[in-house]
């Protein structure tokens, strides 16, 4: 098995079933030694999509957070969250909340934002005891694979994303917006192609179009990029499906998502999508101490199943404002 010292970093494992590994020799300073590989970690994100580095020893959110912005400098704070997460400083938070027997489908963090995240970096301070794998996928690959004609419409016409906002499912309008002032809330979404709607109940509805195929603002390479699947009603397990029809109607869910023109998407579409981010999954089980870098754009991630406690921190950076986002031009002005 390759492995590396601090001489020589970059002797980086690869193998088709999981994400480039790289070890290293546990450093006396895990903040200093990213500062000194930074470009060299980050050139191998580029390669590869995904960088696992083991070896670093992180133990804590200071520690994590500290690495985080050496290797990224200054970690975006998240708006547009589909679900609260615990806040550990600027930038740094908590893996979403998601019931641990239900895996997390693979997605492109914040794809729906007029202005995405271009990396994450993730921090396993404790790992599970089963499962609960950051997997990846190559999101150019998954374009390749999926059938010509599924992705030359959502190419076409982009997808939408629908939410209803409530204070029982997913985030509130304050940790989505940061705030729950009216005239605040509809000049973001004016700012930020987002049409929306004030029901008679006072929650928010909210619809956004972007693009569903993109090309990677540094390769050029285009990639299969959104939350279709993974915001989709059919993804959900049945008894959660069924419940939130039952509790907020089919057109209210708190989010799911369309293709571009409004049409919805079929069970058997959606079950496609993940069966075709499956064959092409990379996965590598968490151990104490690991750190991930992970190109959002390039590559889809996913979390998977676990039991036992599960501690991964989450950072986000390098703001990317996708020249083919397909916005809809200017938001509602309802």
């Amino acid at each position: 098995m390759p492995s590396s010292s601090l001489a020589a970093p970059l002797d980086v494992e690869l193998r088709p079933d999981r994400p480039a590994v790289l070890h290293v020799d546990p450093p006396d300073d895990a903040a200093a030694w990213a500062a000194r590989y930074r470009e060299a970690l980050r050139a191998q994100v580029t390669e590869h999509g995904a960088l696992l580095v083991r070896g670093l020893g992180l133990k804590d959110t200071d520690q994590a957070g500290t690495v985080f912005a050496r290797l990224a400098g200054e970690l975006l704070p998240e708006q547009e969250a589909f679900a609260p997460r615990e806040a550990h400083g600027p930038g740094l938070y908590s893996s979403t909340p998601w019931p641990a027997n239900q895996p997390m489908c693979m997605h492109h963090e914040l794809s729906y934002r007029l202005e995405v995240p271009g990396l994450l970096l993730f921090a396993c301070l404790t790992p599970p005891e089963q499962g609960g794998a950051t997997a990846v996928a190559d999101a150019a690959e998954i374009l390749t694979a999926l059938p010509d004609g599924l992705t030359e419409r959502f190419g076409q016409e982009g997808w939408l994303l629908t939410r209803t906002y409530n204070e029982e499912i997913g985030a509130s309008l304050a940790e989505s917006f940061g705030t729950e002032d009216r005239d605040a809330i509809e000049r973001y979404c004016r700012t930020n192609a987002i049409d929306f709607r004030w029901l008679p109940d006072g929650s928010l509805r909210t619809e956004q179009r972007r693009c569903a195929v993109v090309a990677h603002p540094r390769t050029g390479r285009r990639c299969w990029f959104n939350q279709i699947a993974f915001l989709n009603e059919w993804t959900l397990a049945p008894e959660v499906r069924e419940y939130l029809v039952d509790e907020y109607g089919a057109d209210s869910l708190p989010f799911n998502t369309r293709y571009g023109d409004g049409s919805p998407i079929g069970e058997d579409v959606v079950r496609l999508l993940n069966d075709t981010y499956e064959e092409h999954t990379r996965r590598e089980p968490w151990q104490a101490g690991d750190l991930m870098l992970v190109d959002n754009i390039g590559t889809a991630h996913s979390r998977e199943a676990f039991t036992g406690e599960r501690r991964v921190l989450v950072g986000m950076a390098e703001p990317r404002r996708l020249a083919d986002s397909c916005p809809t031009g200017e938001a509602s002005r309802r």
